[in-house]
């Protein structure tokens, strides 16, 4: 049987199309909301996914994209370099954790964190050691290329391609009580001189549930990393551009990994651009009068000079506007509408990190294939409200001109949610 949505030739990514309803046309984007061919307005609580920061359609960025146009389209970058890459590789490293200085451009989170794995492993190799293990932790998610789905938590998400995987070391998450746990047996598995890098997502699990760690615990991973020669690889594809309440997530552990991967906020959301910043001697492992020691690593976009512009905007935008002031009033505004659910019986492990809010719906089914995520979905769609469940597990990540009164529906949405919804699956 044909589902309406079949009627369409568009595979959208993470849809059953056999279920689905007919998709909406989104015809304009404005601030925090998305205009739908009705002309309604539906609150983006959940930035597109994670992509946009400031807002839609940011004036500052736009503009820079329409000057870029008048003078580029795509150039090649492995034979030719361009000012808008240039100067944003420059303002990134500023930005970034100190000891970061080399830049390789791509096109999505998922490419960036393979670029990482990729950088870790050459750096080995070209030293000459064997170094090959990767750990990473449990629950987390890194993309959906071969690499990253490696790296990712094994289950629903990458089961039908187990034959492509290989094989990772995995750290338990430091869920509360299992915080020694977890450190004990990174410093187990990095006693091992195989282990080449340890794969991170600082202080917030995404796609994994929005599972939360202290920065302390980041901090203890570092210092067993460095004192066995183990890289750090610091996701900061969704973690970045202020979601956590500081620029990098990294920054509240006060340190600064051999690797950082970012994505999403880099153009502020307006195009799709990636980075992998390093440090020097990763960089150097790789600098060699001997050509098969170079990086290999492409893509037909790299550094595209358009989606580099909308970056170099981006960081104006961070430099010219009170971006720490917006972030801290938006996680104040999260915190006081979150707290009346803090002993509500409905919800499990109510949980905040800077701007990102989650909570779990006390229902039987959980998990990300939990029959309450497509009627949660549902049900704020048809208020208004763009939220997408990770199974039992809701979760605003609004863009930082949202407003008070924006965020009053969408936690009223959630509220009505719990009794309409949660009460049938508890």
């Amino acid at each position: 049987m044909m589902s309406p949505a079949t009627t369409s030739p568009v595979w959208h990514p993470f849809t059953q199309h056999q279920i689905e309803p007919l998709f909406k046309k989104i015809v304009q984007t404005d601030g925090a909301y998305l205009i739908d061919e009705d002309g309604r307005s539906i609150l983006d609580a959940i930035s597109s996914w994670w992509v946009i920061t400031h807002q839609h359609r940011h004036p500052l960025i736009s503009e820079a994209i329409r000057g870029a146009l008048d003078r580029f389209d795509q150039v090649i970058f492995a034979e030719y370099t361009h000012e808008p890459a240039e100067e944003l590789a420059k303002g990134l490293i500023r930005l970034a954790p100190p000891g970061l200085t080399h830049v390789f451009y791509s096109d999505s989170g998922s490419t960036a964190v393979e670029v990482g794995l990729k950088m870790a492993l050459g750096f080995f190799h070209n030293r000459g050691s064997e170094r090959s293990r990767i750990v990473v932790m449990e629950g987390g998610y890194h993309g959906d290329t071969i690499g990253t789905m490696s790296a990712g938590a094994r289950g629903v998400f990458n089961t039908a391609y187990a034959p492509l995987l290989f094989d990772v070391d995995t750290i338990p998450f430091p869920g509360p009580g299992r915080e020694q746990e977890t450190i004990d047996v990174l410093e187990h598995f990095c006693r091992d001189d195989n282990v080449a890098a340890l794969l991170i997502e600082p202080l917030v699990l995404g796609a994994g549930g929005m599972k939360m760690y202290a920065p302390r615990l980041l901090q203890e991973f570092r210092r067993i990393t460095e004192r066995h020669g183990t890289l750090l690889i610091a996701d900061e594809v969704m973690t970045g551009w202020g979601r956590t309440g500081t620029l990098f997530a990294c920054e509240q552990a006060k340190l600064t990994p051999d690797i950082l991967c970012t994505s999403k906020g880099i153009t502020g959301g307006a195009l799709p651009l990636a980075a992998t910043l390093c440090k020097p001697e990763i960089f150097e492992a790789h600098l060699s009068q001997d050509r098969s020691r170079m990086f290999y690593h492409s893509s037909s976009y790299t550094a595209n000079p358009i989606a580099c512009a909308a970056g170099l905007a981006n960081l104006a935008a961070w430099g010219a506007e009170p971006m720490d002031e917006r972030i801290h009033g938006l996680a104040g505004m999260q915190s006081d509408r979150l707290a009346k659910f803090r002993d509500d019986s409905r919800f499990v492990d109510v949980r905040q990190q800077g701007t990102i809010t989650a909570l779990d719906l006390a229902v039987t089914t959980t998990g990300y294939l939990s029959e309450v995520g497509p009627l949660l979905r549902a049900f704020f769609r048809e208020r208004g409200v763009l939220i997408r469940p990770l199974g039992n597990v809701i979760y605003l990540m609004p863009p930082y001109c949202v407003t008070a009164g924006d965020l009053d529906g969408a936690y009223e949405a959630i509220d009505e949610a719990a009794d309409v919804i949660g009460r049938t699956w508890r």
